[in-house]
């Protein structure tokens, strides 16, 4: 799946799932692609995603954005996740069960409240740094 230098945990899993789903529907929607390349489009999304999941407040205990109090994405970055959700989402089942599975439940998971200081990824690798 994806690699990442900077995520990990739940976090990584989270930019696998959506690098899967970018996939379907880069694979369905620009015909430019070949076999596991994703166009400049998907690829420029799945950076931002990545930057965005390193600075969720909620850092590993992540919910899933949906469900999130907090939104992170800029309007038409978001609107982009979501028509690629709505898309994968049903077409996942087959290529990866247990990722559909596990993301499915999570999504059941209940909103969380204020999230808590400092907890996010890239305050966690700062801190580190120091």
């Amino acid at each position: 799946m994806s690699e990442s230098s900077i995520l990990s945990g739940k976090l990584l899993f989270e930019l696998n799932t959506m690098t899967a789903m970018a996939g379907i529907y880069c694979r369905a929607h620009h015909q430019q692609t070949q076999g596991k390349e994703l166009c400049e489009e998907c690829r420029s999304l799945l950076e931002y995603a990545e930057t965005r999941l390193d600075r969720c407040p909620y850092g590993q205990d992540k919910p899933t954005c949906n469900k999130c109090p907090v939104h992170c994405y800029k309007p038409h970055m978001k609107q982009k996740v979501r028509e690629i959700m709505i898309y994968s989402g049903p077409r996942m089942l087959i290529p990866h069960p247990i990722m559909s599975i596990k993301h499915l439940l999570s999504e059941r998971k209940p909103a969380p409240g204020k999230p808590p200081e400092g907890v996010s990824n890239r305050h966690i690798r700062k801190q580190k740094k120091a």
